[in-house]
């Protein structure tokens, strides 16, 4: 452990602090006895490199347990779960001396379409922020810090290294950036890694507005900011923004131009000296940590593995109860993925699992000989591709198994080459192979239970032509034993969607605008992302966001919600258990003001809880809505508001599917702007000071425009009309008008009187 601060150190030094020595480590200064730290990919297992690091940083990596990436631990809604597979990431980080762990990656699903959507969580910042935190205190417990990633506005892969989020306000502040808040003041990230775009044009790596004034002065995150692989544009531009750490290293270039930018008087050196420091201090932290001994429990971890996938597995349909499977019925497996497993997205987050169970081996564990296997079709560089079978050939195959069979279980997905890190997707269907394959043995057996592998949302077409239906997601190295485990009802299934499955693409609030044209994305959605959209504009969805079943039932009781001291809103409602197996429900509470002057949603997800209830159990579930979460971003004074008002709060299983309803009464903010000659006339006449004496002034003139024998009212309807009108007009505007008994400075002195609040009589 070392006391170095930068003071320390010469400026060559301190400048080599703040790049890589290589693709993954820090540099040593062995002068002062200062070590170099290990960075790895993350975020749903440690992806370390083996041997020699290679400029790319893409060669083979050390074994390590595949967990669910985040699309599927996502749809567990539990922080719980997701914690504990944080800490065992954490100590499988540990046993190779790693010190950060990149991830977790929080960014928003803004549009199914995006190639990189596998490793977040939800398109609902509430959602990503909670489980963020909890991936983020896991790791960290055991002593390894994480990389809270991608900060921000990086909703896509085409040309992200250069493309410009193009994004208001609003939707910056009350979509893309709440997660990345919450994460950091509830968890403490050590590290934030910024991402490639450009916000509003100005490359994330660079931009002293989103690097210090947002996150470190408005968040109080005191760690370490550190490039995207090849992130950083303008090193010396990085580090005066707030940009403490280069990835990978430059050869020694740019910190050149470092010690050059200060020697010229270009960048302060008290600049780069808090960058240094910040690198040190993440050093210490990572100095603290006890040397960790393996070997891996390679079996407890798949154990894990194996129970945090069967709780990411969400039930979209059962009709008849088709499921859970009976060990005694004759299943037909169909479908190349039940033995060649889709259990995580391409990329730097590819993981060398410690080993790989598939669906086919599990099931046949479970059912015998009553199981039989048809591949169906081929998936593109896997076994049954290279053996050189024609579609005819597997498909009749197919539906000889389907036809023999109480039960098939059709296996379909997108295949790697689909949808992976650095590119996006250009449809949401799954391939027309798979599907050929599905009609045919729908056709043989109406039976027919479908199970999707999918790092992203597909369409689903056939969804009214089968009984059942199991999204699986990505669900890493244990997915086929949680598989076989939800089918045959040794778990019961209990994920929901975090994200909305829509019936087309062209539905989603992001078609159109995404991936964007010539350098640019325009976020013409505004806050309207995910199920807000759907839900403001009344479509029709395939499955709503927050949706999923169960093998048991679940009722709610009425719902009680009380305000707090603190502001927050305390939510309690009875949640019964009315099946006789034993289950798990994902309660969410949903919000939204009855009135507000701004646009918004019919209801945003607020709170949730995942609640295990045995068999015919009743529990009082309570949420906290935060006070704070109820805001919206005022673009008028650039803050945070919470509106004054009656609040609809609604205890729902789906964003569709409301048990119970209340209100409350929420105290709002203040909200004091400055009165101008601008001003409209509805403006002033509501505020406190001046309002009154306004009116006065001004109500022989406004009572002889709505008058009945006014040449003003005859243009409008009615005097209800008239006033609307006149609300909006600009109190400067009317001075001079015939009628207007009031001179400029007249108004001036009495606006100024408002503003200072103490009216001048005019």
């Amino acid at each position: 452990m070392t006391d170095t601060s930068a003071s320390d150190l010469t400026l060559e030094e301190k400048a080599s602090l703040t790049s890589g020595a290589d693709f993954w480590t820090t540099k040593a200064i062995e002068r002062v006895g200062l070590p170099s730290i290990m960075m790895t990919d993350g975020p749903h297992g440690l992806r370390k490199q083996a041997g020699g690091t290679d400029h790319l940083g893409l060669s083979s990596s050390v074994p390590a347990t595949c967990f669910p990436p985040a699309v599927g631990i996502g749809s567990s809604f539990d922080p719980e779960i997701v914690e504990r597979v944080g800490a065992a990431i954490g100590v499988e980080a540990a046993i190779e001396d790693v010190a950060i762990v990149l991830g977790p990656g929080i960014n928003i699903k803004r549009s199914p379409l995006c190639g990189r959507n596998f490793e977040y969580f939800s398109e609902d910042p509430i959602v990503s922020g909670i489980l963020g935190a909890a991936s983020v205190r896991g790791v960290q417990s055991q002593g390894v810090g994480t990389s809270l990633k991608h900060f921000a506005a990086n909703n896509q892969e085409f040309d992200r290294m250069r493309a410009s989020s193009d994004v208001d306000s609003r939707p910056l502040h009350e979509i893309y950036l709440r997660g990345f808040e919450r994460v950091v003041k509830d968890a403490e990230p050590w590290t934030v890694m910024c991402s490639y775009n450009r916000i509003n044009g100005v490359y994330a790596s660079e931009d002293p507005w989103l690097l210090t004034q947002v996150l470190r002065d408005d968040w109080g995150f005191d760690g370490v900011v550190v490039s995207d692989w090849g992130a950083v544009n303008d090193r010396v531009a990085g580090v005066a923004a707030g940009l403490d750490l280069e990835m990978p290293s430059s050869g020694g270039r740019t910190d050149a131009q470092l010690v050059a930018a200060v020697r010229a008087g270009e960048l302060d050196e008290s600049v780069l000296d808090t960058a240094a420091d910040r690198a040190i201090d993440l050093v210490g932290k990572a100095q603290r940590r006890p040397a960790v001994a393996g070997p891996l429990d390679v079996d407890a971890h798949h154990a894990l593995a194996r129970e945090a996938a069967g709780r990411s597995i969400v039930l979209l349909k059962n009709d008849g109860d088709v499921l859970p499977l009976a060990v005694e019925q004759r299943i037909a497996v169909i479908g190349a993925f039940a033995t060649e497993p889709r259990f995580q997205g391409a990329g730097s987050s590819l993981i060398n699992p410690t080993r790989v169970d598939t669906a086919w081996d599990e099931l046949r564990a479970v059912g015998g000989e009553n199981v039989t296997y048809a591949a169906g079709f081929a998936v593109e560089g896997g076994a049954i591709a290279a053996s050189g079978r024609s579609a005819d050939d597997l498909r009749a195959e197919a539906v000889a198994v389907a036809s023999a069979a109480d039960v098939a279980v059709v296996f379909l997905g997108l295949p790697a080459a689909e949808e992976s890190e650095g590119f996006d997707r250009e449809h949401i269907d799954l391939p027309a192979a798979q599907l050929e394959v599905l009609d045919a043995v729908i056709a043989a057996n109406p039976t027919t239970v479908v199970v999707l592998s999918n790092g992203g949302v597909v369409a689903l077409p056939f969804a009214e032509r089968v009984p059942a239906i199991v999204e699986t997601w990505l669900l890493g190295q244990a997915g086929g034993g949680a598989v076989a485990d939800v089918l045959y009802g040794a778990v019961n299934p209990s994920g929901k969607l975090t994200e909305t499955v829509p019936v087309r693409l062209e539905d989603n609030p992001s078609f159109g605008s995404f991936p964007g044209e010539f350098g640019h994305v325009r976020y013409g959605e505004g806050v309207l992302v995910g199920y807000r959209w759907y839900d403001a504009k009344g479509l029709d969805v395939t499955f709503p966001f927050g949706y999923g079943l169960s093998y048991t039932t679940f009722s709610y009781g009425e719902s009680s919600v009380a305000a707090s001291e603190s502001g927050d809103i305390l939510v309690r409602v009875d949640v019964t258990n009315t099946g006789d197996r034993d289950g798990r429900e994902i309660v969410q509470v949903y919000a939204a003001p009855v009135a507000s002057v701004v646009q918004r949603a019919p209801r945003e997800l607020k709170a949730f809880a995942s609640v295990a209830l045995a068999a015919g159990e009743t529990r009082t579930v309570e949420l906290v809505v935060r006070r704070e979460d109820l805001a919206y971003w005022d673009v008028r004074v650039d803050r945070w508001i919470v509106e004054s008002g009656e609040y609809t709060v609604e205890v729902a299983a789906s964003s569709r599917d409301i048990r119970s309803s209340a209100t409350v009464q929420v105290e709002g903010d203040a909200v004091s702007l400055p009165l101008t000659m601008n001003s409209s006339i509805g403006d002033v006449l509501a505020h406190p000071v001046a309002g009154p004496t306004v009116l006065g002034a001004l109500g022989g003139f406004l009572g002889e425009l709505t008058g009945a024998d006014s040449s003003a009212a005859s243009m409008m309807p009615n005097d209800e009309a008239m006033q609307k009108m006149m609300a909006s007009f600009p109190i400067g505007r009317l001075i001079g008008f015939p009628g207007v008994d009031v001179t400029h400075e007249q108004v001036e002195q009495l606006l100024e009187g408002a503003n200072a609040g103490v009216l001048t009589p005019a």
